[in-house]
């Protein structure tokens, strides 16, 4: 390569470098600057509307629903006044009842409404599967009762069962 092609090389690294670190810049900084509007949308997400509609807050699409406008704006100014995540979704758990959160905390009882589905759902495959397997020890303890014994005894009982089935 000659001192002409390497100055080219070179340039052209460095272009392909300023690219990568302004690529990189903006990947790191998306978002940066509209925290409080994620902060809304995750917050939003977790409540549910009380107008009997059983939707999430942000997704509710009732036309004029007052439920939904009051609680967003007071979702608003919780974040406006800075308070955390915590403190808002408590400040409406206490303003409309523990049933305002769209899934249930970890914790103490409700911790019940996670484990539940899960245990009665194998509860109920073990029990299908004991029955299973006792139908098919009785089934099988029938057949092999049945062809015990001798040919006079089966041939009687085919001629028996030969006349109380005709017609």
């Amino acid at each position: 390569m000659n001192r002409l092609q390497a100055s080219g090389f070179r340039l052209q690294a460095k272009r392909v470098a300023g690219v990568a670190a302004l690529c990189l810049v903006v990947i790191l900084f998306v978002g940066a600057g509209d925290d409080s509007t994620g902060r809304f949308n995750n917050l939003g997400h977790k409540l549910m509307c009380r107008c009997g509609c059983n939707q999430v807050l942000l997704e509710c699409n009732h036309v004029g629903c007052t439920y939904s406008d009051t609680m967003r704006n007071e979702l608003l100014a919780g974040l406006q006044r800075g308070d955390s995540d915590d403190l808002v979704l408590q400040a409406f758990v206490q303003k409309y009842g523990p049933t305002v959160l769209a899934a249930p905390t970890t914790t103490g009882f409700n911790r019940v409404a996670w484990i539940m589905p899960f245990v009665a759902l194998t509860g109920g495959l073990l029990l299908v599967v004991v029955i299973v397997k006792a139908w098919n020890t009785r089934r099988a303890a029938v057949v092999v009762a049945a062809g015990a014994g001798d040919a006079a005894t089966r041939d009687e009982l085919r001629r028996r069962v030969h006349q109380e089935t005709e017609l």
